[in-house]
This record gives C-alpha cells, structure tokens and sequence, in this order.
C-alpha cells in the first residue's frame, strides 16, 4: 500500500498557514512520547552479568539499556503497529519537531517521509535521541498540545 499525501488541511491559529490534518491520532503520538520519554532516561548497562535482585540493588537496573528491555519491545510494537499512513506522518513529525522544515514544508517533508518509508521505522526513531522532544515539538508547531494524560 502506497502512502498518500492528506491534502486537507485547517488555517493555523498562529501562522495563517494550513495545518495538515494527520493520518495518526494525536493520542497514539501522546503514547509513543511517553514511551520514547522512558527509553531516554535509560543508561548504559554497568553490571552486564550481574546475578543479583534487582530490589537489592534499589532497582537501579531498570534504568539500564538491556537488549531485553521491555520499554524498547513496547515502543517497536507501537511503531509497528501503525498503519503506513501513521508511520509516515509520525516520521513527518519528528522531522518537523528537529526543525527540517516548518509547517509550510508539511507536503514535501512527508512526501519525503513517504519515499524513505521501509520497515525498519522503530529501528529509525528509536536512533533519533531527541525522539519525545521532536514529536512534541511537531505536535506543537502544529497547534496540537501535547497532554501527557492521554498517554495513559
């Protein structure tokens, strides 16, 4: 299935620009952010063999990068779980939201997105560090706020 351009579009409050309407919701974007928020604060693993309970360790480890980490397996089954359409736009929107274009550049960005789309989107965003903080911005930019309620 090919991924196709949304050409509606809604006058932004701020700019007199038109605002793309998104193929993906703003609360699944909402729960990637939380997700993606999670897999930030994780730190490089200090103790790989480590043998012992985490509750004896004052569960410091969760807060390590295990191949086995769960807030990783979570963020690719949300990822992969989108349609095409929501995988493109939610790229579109990280590229917005790192400041690849403004909201007039909506069209050409995802259509670019569109081009590059594969299967390895959660391995792509998953390598962006700044992931939450792009997504909000995109949101932002396009007068959607981001509410971290609807992550839940």
């Amino acid at each position: 299935m090919k991924a196709r351009s949304r050409s509606t579009a809604r006058p932004s409050a701020d700019t007199g620009a038109k605002t793309p309407a998104l193929a993906i919701s703003a609360e699944k974007v909402a729960y990637i952010i939380a997700k993606a928020r999670e897999f930030d604060v994780k730190d490089v693993v200090t103790d790989p063999d480590s043998g012992s309970n985490a509750t004896d360790d004052a569960m410091l480890s969760v807060l390590e990068d295990h191949s086995d980490d769960p807030v990783v397996a979570e963020l690719r089954a949300a990822i992969f779980g989108l349609n095409e359409d929501e995988q493109v736009d939610l790229v579109t929107l990280a590229w917005l939201g790192r400041g690849d274009g403004g909201v007039e550049d909506w069209d050409d960005l995802r259509a670019e997105a569109a081009r590059a789309h594969n299967r390895r989107t959660a391995s792509y965003l998953l390598g962006m560090p700044l992931l939450s903080d792009y997504l909000e911005e995109g949101l932002s930019q396009l007068g959607i706020a981001y509410d971290e309620g609807s992550s839940t």
